[in-house]
């Protein structure tokens, strides 16, 4: 038998032996419940890891798509046949393609931050001050045919189109160099 007798009587003995049993059983069910919690929190990083790949698969896709967009964007922005700017309010270029740069007759760096009116030239200056400034009150596409060029440079005949994006921030020009079309015209 045991080692010491178990004396049914002597409720002291008995007491102490129940709250020991009692605690082994308790600390069993906090162990068990301890490793289930555990479980569950495996399994739930588990299932999150998942879902962060496939997340992460559809940023990738995403990004692979914006990618090919802005290409796309770069390819028709840069080499169009027709020439576009941005401007702000004053008249500052903020944006060309080269195109735009060809048709002032510089490079395209370097006409960022000039002032397009100073490309107007003088005896089209009234109408695209007119047309520039129609386009910020009016809130709707508008036109007009100026002659470009400054200092020594050729002038050039152009066909302009502009509109003002939504928070009147910007003009978007798109010019279109005419000069060839007049010249056969005339003949």
């Amino acid at each position: 038998m045991h080692s010491e007798e178990m004396d049914f009587t002597n409720t002291e003995m008995l007491r102490k032996k129940a709250e020991k049993l009692l605690e082994t059983m308790q600390h069993k069910e906090a162990l068990a419940e301890e490793e289930a919690n555990l479980k569950k929190l495996v399994h739930e990083l588990q299932v999150h890891q998942i879902e962060l790949e496939m997340q992460n698969e559809e940023l990738r896709l995403a990004y692979e798509t914006a990618e090919e967009a802005l290409k796309k964007y770069t390819l028709l922005f840069d080499l169009s046949p027709m020439g576009y700017f941005t401007l702000n309010p004053d008249g500052t270029i903020t944006e060309l393609n080269f195109t735009a740069a060809e048709i002032l007759g510089d490079r395209r760096f370097s006409l960022i931050d000039s002032n397009f009116k100073l490309f107007v030239s003088e005896e089209s200056r009234t109408v695209f001050n007119n047309f520039f400034k129609k386009i910020y009150t009016s809130n709707a596409k508008e036109s007009c045919k100026i002659l470009l060029g400054y200092n020594s440079k050729p002038l050039v005949s152009v066909y302009v189109e502009g509109v003002v994006t939504e928070d009147d921030e910007k003009c978007l020009l798109s010019v279109v160099d005419i000069s060839k079309f007049n010249l056969h015209n005339k003949s």
